[in-house]
């Protein structure tokens, strides 16, 4: 599925788990600054034509991948290919990656402008989340008084899995995801659509039912009341959850008779985030604007 470049909101978040998302699949901006973390700037250049089918009208690129030789930060402009790009010196901070996108938003303010973050995996697997976190906060206080958005690639790797799934708002800030969790999904869509259901309608609830319970193995109505003001009741959470536990976000316990409890020693918080942003991007789904979920 193909999703426009420009979105429409003002961070759009795409996400993948099978390597580099892709964004810039759809219509150009005037002006693009691209910032690179993982690709090449040639590599950069070269993929403009295979992905979106032609180059910006002007690009400015801010490279943390391709690093100089020295400390100093070297910015060149290529009149004739109406481009200008920085690279930066070792080692990189967020302070500098900002700073050089600064120095490329001077003459854009007024104009329709879409910055793109190739992948900002690498910046949380080096730096780690604070970093990525400053980064995110000084991009949004520097593009204020901005007309234009960003678009970020993130990788879904599973050494940094948690990271990004604190980073990132799976509802509000992810635009399209492709994990496959999707799979799994509609698995379960098909074979139990009343569970689906319970988990689509319910998952927020439950991750926080899950993350306040103190218990490492409760049941359903133990969860459930450590929720205020819950839309759901115990029955329809421990719908929910044994939702989840086909998704593999959570277990249940064996050793027990009577009601079902959960085992919650192996929750896994970054797949149940994967679950939400896959939901919540759906097609149909309130804000979706793409995921692999049919």
């Amino acid at each position: 599925m193909s999703v426009p470049t420009q979105s429409g909101r003002e961070f759009a978040v795409r996400v993948s788990d099978h390597g580099q998302p892709p964004v810039r699949d759809g219509d150009v901006s005037e002006r693009v600054i691209s910032v690179l973390f993982e690709t090449g700037i040639e590599e950069w250049r070269r993929g403009w034509r295979r992905t979106a089918g032609t180059l910006p009208d002007r690009e400015a690129i801010v490279s943390a991948s391709d690093l100089t030789r020295g400390a100093g930060t070297a910015t060149q402009v290529v009149p004739d290919r109406q481009l200008a790009y920085t690279v930066l010196g070792a080692p990189v901070d967020v302070d500098r990656i900002l700073d050089a996108i600064a120095s490329h938003l001077v003459d854009v303010r007024d104009l329709e402008l879409t910055v793109i973050i190739d992948d900002i995996e690498p910046l949380v697997a080096e730096h780690g989340r604070d970093a990525a976190t400053a980064f995110i906060d000084g991009l949004r206080a520097q593009l204020g008084d901005c007309h234009g958005n960003v678009v970020v690639g993130c990788s879904f790797a599973e050494s940094t899995a948690s990271s990004v799934a604190s980073l990132f708002d799976p509802v509000d800030d992810v635009e399209w995801i492709d994990h496959s969790v999707a799979a799994v999904l509609d698995g379960l869509r098909r074979d139990d659509p009343t569970t689906f259901g319970y988990v689509r309608r319910h998952w927020a609830e439950a991750r926080d039912g899950i993350e306040l319970c103190e218990r490492n193995y409760p049941q359903a109505k133990q969860v459930h009341a450590t929720l205020s003001d819950p839309e759901t009741t115990p029955r329809t959470l421990g719908a929910a959850l044994s939702g989840l536990v086909t998704l593999g976000v959570v277990d249940t316990w064996s050793e027990t008779v009577g009601p079902t409890r959960y085992d919650l020693t192996a929750y896994r918080p970054a797949r149940l985030w994967a679950v939400g942003a896959t939901l919540a991007a759906a097609p149909g789904a309130n804000g979706g604007g793409g995921s692999d979920i049919d």
